[in-house]
């Protein structure tokens, strides 16, 4: 009976230690796609806003270049392709998530679109509360080149100065300073966080020699200062 009983724990701790295992994947295992096709051009689509604040598409959409541009790629520019997705009737990008991509690497040149659905953006304390899922998709193939999903609390909590004896003028001004920039400062986080996994692109110097890292989680909860 005792033996019985120290082959279940022997076997329970196993399972324990396993499922506790996190698997540990490279960029170049779950990006394989990407590192196939090398996409140089990117065409950032307007998001998919799915929540009730109406500026977050706004917000993530206009700091979104920034770091895919820091990773190497040619990113064009969204003012002038939000102009032309106007007039073309192809603002709302939800219509062309599942279809052929051949038209937009005709018309804008470019090699992959950037997707990115808003499920949540909401105020909570003294930050924001995001959810935000991205893919990357090939305008030659229509394969995902890059996925991710994020939730994130950005942490916006103004840094103390060390004194006690702010002026009330000084509170005011830094009130104010902090409503105004808040959303802008959380997307740009949101976005360097979202993309701080994407293998290196053409223009940087450590292209293609990232295969080996260790990707992120392929879906992310984390809180951003």
């Amino acid at each position: 009976m005792k033996r019985i009983y120290s082959i279940f724990v022997f076997v329970a701790l196993i399972f324990l230690v396993s499922s506790c295992t996190v698997e540990k994947v490279t960029r170049g295992e779950r990006y394989a796609q990407l590192y196939e096709e090398k996409p140089v051009t990117l065409l950032i689509m307007p998001p998919i806003n799915k929540t009730t604040h109406v500026d977050a598409k706004e917000l993530l959409y206009s700091s979104m270049s920034k770091p895919l541009i820091d990773a190497g790629y040619y990113v064009i520019s969204p003012i002038m392709a939000l102009d032309i997705l106007k007039a073309e009737s192809a603002y709302d990008a939800e219509l062309f998530m599942d279809s052929p991509l051949d038209k937009f690497k005709s018309y804008f040149g470019a090699d992959a679109l950037v997707f990115t659905q808003i499920d949540k953006w909401q105020k909570e304390g003294t930050g924001i509360r995001t959810s935000i899922r991205c893919i990357i998709k090939s305008t030659t193939t229509n394969q995902i080149l890059f996925e991710r999903s994020c939730n994130l609390f950005l942490d916006m909590t103004p840094p103390s100065n060390g004194s006690n004896n702010t002026g009330l003028a000084d509170l005011l001004v830094a009130v104010v300073k902090t409503a105004v920039t808040d959303p802008i400062v959380a997307a740009r986080k949101a976005n360097a966080f979202i993309f701080r996994d994407i293998p290196y692109g053409k223009y940087s110097p450590r292209y293609l020699q990232d295969k080996e890292e260790i990707a992120k989680p392929k879906d992310e909860k984390a809180s951003v200062k």
